[in-house]
């Protein structure tokens, strides 16, 4: 719907409201009687929100569960291979390979740059075959469920931009997030819970200083009311769920039915579409008050599941129990959950700080695609796993200072994994040069990757759109081809 559309649509409501004689009764009765019959429709048929004209075909994906990595992990280290980086080690990378390449001021002007060899050891995993780090051992053991892309490539080489890129279309904030385009075009599978939830977490030695924007999860242009409700990592998940002393649970429904009524009377006078989404905030806060309790209690998973998540699991703000989190927040009907996790930063620390990264993050990983796969998630379910660029093969610092290794922002060749809804799972995408240094090979973008997740969820990127300022606006901006070759 476009902003001329909407304020139509208001002014329409206003004219209805002024001429009945049953005003807002009728309204909220109608609306009750509506909701009955959805549900009465079947679980299938249950969604809230949303554009009628979405899906645009028959979606393999109903939901979409981002791991987001911040700080950018080392592909060369974890999942591409390259033999050539042991053989050259310590050996100027040649000027061809390099090609004037741009990089972040840390190495931007750095002259000697060595080829570093991985850190790690590699090894091929399942039937697939697929080589992973040993660093990973979680992860490899489920490879035979994941598709891995070794081809992704960027433009930008610092992490705010280039994290905002991912996840909203432009290297510049103030675009609509993924999850928000998701929201507005596909609504939710439940009223009792937002439609798209942002977890995050850190490194337990906060190594890397990487900050979480509100604009990673933010509704841009959209209406508010599409952006990422920020689950925290302390306390209650959301801010006053709780009623204050000495109010009870029907006397705040009370004063909500009457807030709503005259926030409706300011919108009839106004035609303002963020007093609806204060009036729907409202509603779902005082809903959460009952999901969001069960859906944080722990107590009826079993030990095993608990155990296959790892030992921070009961902790929260830590990366396993927003993994956890993220399951049970997929099986009751949210449509996009981004786990946001910090700490790959490792510019001067990766023989010490890229193990203990991995350490955090490997088990809740791979624990998440198991157990959705045993609940029969896994089929509707796509989960993304990855960052916002890979690290470079040559080394940052000096060949001899062992202790202060690193590898700077490489955005020209890096690897992420999907697992799920409508990918190819055992599958290899893509390739990047003998050094890791560009991608060669079945080549895909940011906008491709964007194109491809919306294409699994029934959406074509070039035709879910908002119109702002003159021009309508899409996730992939004018860019981005789906990526069939990684499709089931």
């Amino acid at each position: 719907m476009t902003p001329h559309q909407e304020t139509s649509a208001l002014f329409t409501r206003r004219q209805f409201f002024g001429r009945s004689a049953l005003g807002l009764g009728t309204a909220a009765l109608a609306s009750l009687l509506g909701r009955d019959a959805l549900a009465a429709s079947g679980p299938a048929a249950r969604r809230f929100g949303g554009l009628p004209a979405l899906p645009h075909f028959a979606p393999k994906a109903k939901r979409v569960i981002y791991l987001y990595q911040n700080g950018a992990p080392s592909h060369v280290d974890l999942f591409d291979y390259k033999p050539k980086l042991r053989e050259l080690h310590g050996v100027q990378i040649p000027d061809s390979v390099v090609g004037g390449k741009r990089f972040s001021t840390m190495t931007g002007n750095q002259t000697a740059r060595p080829v570093l060899a991985e850190i790690t050891k590699f090894a091929r995993h399942g039937k697939s075959g697929a080589w992973v780090s040993d660093f990973l051992p979680r992860i490899a053991a489920v490879a035979d469920d994941l598709c891995f892309v070794k081809s992704m490539h960027t433009e930008a080489v610092n992490h705010a931009p280039a994290i905002t890129f991912f996840l909203t279309g432009s290297e510049m904030a103030g675009r609509p997030s993924m999850g928000a385009w998701l929201s507005y075009g596909l609504g939710s599978e439940t009223e009792d819970l937002p439609a798209f939830v942002v977890m995050t977490s850190r490194d337990k030695e906060e190594s890397c200083g990487q900050i979480f924007y509100d604009f990673y999860w933010g509704s841009g242009f959209l209406p508010t009311k599409y952006q990422g409700v920020a689950f925290r990592g302390k306390g209650d998940p959301v801010l006053y769920l709780s009623n204050p002393d000495g109010l009870s649970r029907s006397v705040r429904r009370g004063l909500l039915d009457d807030l709503a009524q005259l926030n409706e009377m300011k919108r009839q006078d106004f035609g303002d579409p963020e007093i609806a989404t204060r009036v729907a905030q409202y509603e779902m806060a005082y809903r959460m008050q009952t999901s969001v309790p069960e859906l944080t209690d722990f107590s009826k998973e079993s030990a095993a599941t608990l155990a296959m998540y790892g030992s921070d699991v009961r902790r929260q703000g830590t990366y396993a129990y927003n993994c956890l989190m993220a399951r049970r927040l997929a099986e009751r009907g949210v449509r996009f959950i981004q786990v946001m996790h910090a700490g790959w930063d490792q510019h001067r620390n990766l023989n010490s700080q890229l193990k203990i990264q991995c350490q955090d993050t490997d088990a809740p990983s791979a624990a998440l695609v198991k157990d959705l796969k045993q609940r029969g998630l896994l089929d509707d379910t796509l989960v993304i796993w990855g960052g916002e660029f890979g690290r470079t093969p040559f080394l940052q610092g000096k060949i001899e200072d062992t202790k202060q290794w690193g590898r700077d922002h490489h955005p020209y060749a890096f690897t992420l994994w999907m697992a799920g809804a409508g990918v190819k799972p055992g599958f290899s995408y893509g390739a990047s040069d003998e050094f890791g240094f560009n991608a060669v090979e079945d080549k895909v973008h940011v906008h491709d990757f964007q194109a491809t997740v919306l294409h699994l969820l029934g959406i074509d990127h070039e035709r879910l759109t908002y119109k702002f300022q003159g021009r309508n606006y899409r996730l992939t901006d004018v860019h981005g081809q789906v990526v069939r070759g990684i499709l089931a």
